[in-house]
């Protein structure tokens, strides 16, 4: 039986749909724009990353610099927030492989985490956290509560001193697993162990890793039995959402939350 968590984010019934950094796949990930665009589609939750900049603003970014995304070299821990919201966050992305980029020089900027929880507040959120020194944990924990979304967010993160830090400051936020507890998820599993005994709400796992499938009917029965959810990542093909609800996997992260929510609700009438 699930931790009664003090929390909405298993508040509504299953299945989950992930906007991963928004409308990843048509839009810049991690923009206003890209949640925008989820929002837009209907999309109840999202997925974000966080990294805090020089001045202690917790901004919304999945790399820990600004060149992937923004075409520019620059760590964002070593830079203010100013420094960072002068890239271009739209610069780097194309549909087209290259040929085109629709979003350069269109004034969008990487957005502080306040600005995307006060632009949704009915929207759910995980929160992944990516950076780990200095920490951004009490920074964040502060942006959520100024916010009033600590009841509507999921902390997080592959690293375990963000996760260790969240259940100590803020014992009610739910939390995922991060890659030590799946070892031990994984063991436990396969010494069917009945006691075992999570402290994680969601197993966030892709279906494979390194060639070991991770997501199957052993695992999602294992996981339910614990009372943990399992959301998969990042899936993107209508085949294999199917697939995977099909075993019992709760969430699905995706890039195109569209054609997900297209999948959810073509199962659900089919009931």
């Amino acid at each position: 039986m699930r931790q009664s968590w003090e929390s909405e984010f298993f508040s509504s019934a299953p299945p989950r749909i992930f906007a991963h950094r928004g409308d990843g796949g048509e839009f810049p990930e991690n923009t206003m724009p890209s949640f925008e665009a989820a929002a837009r589609i209907g999309a109840e939750y999202f997925e974000l990353d966080v990294h805090m900049t020089l001045d202690g603003e917790v901004v919304v970014s999945h790399d820990g610099d600004l060149e992937r995304v923004c075409g520019r070299k620059g760590a964002i821990a070593a830079m203010t927030l100013a420094q960072v919201q002068s890239a271009d966050a739209g610069y780097a992305f194309s549909l087209d492989g290259g040929a085109t980029f629709p979003f350069r020089d269109r004034g969008i900027r990487v957005p502080r985490l306040a600005d995307v929880l006060g632009a949704y507040p009915r929207v759910k959120f995980i929160v992944e956290v990516k950076q780990t020194a200095p920490s951004v944990v009490p920074a964040m924990l502060r942006v959520i509560d100024r916010a009033g979304m600590r009841a509507k967010v999921l902390v997080a993160s592959e690293h375990q001193p963000p996760i260790d830090e969240i259940r100590t400051l803020a014992r009610g936020i739910p939390t995922n697993f991060p890659y030590g507890e799946v070892a031990e998820f994984l063991q436990a599993m396969a010494a069917r162990d009945g006691g075992y005994a999570p402290l994680g709400a969601a197993l966030q796992i892709p279906p494979e890793y390194e060639g070991w499938k991770l997501v199957t009917p052993d695992s999602v029965a294992f996981a339910t039995a614990a009372g943990v959810e399992v959301h998969v990542w990042t899936i993107n093909d209508p085949a294999e959402m199917n697939a995977l609800f099909d075993l019992g996997v709760k969430g699905i992260i995706t890039d195109y939350p569209a054609r997900a929510l297209a999948v959810a609700r073509k199962r659900s009438t089919a009931r």
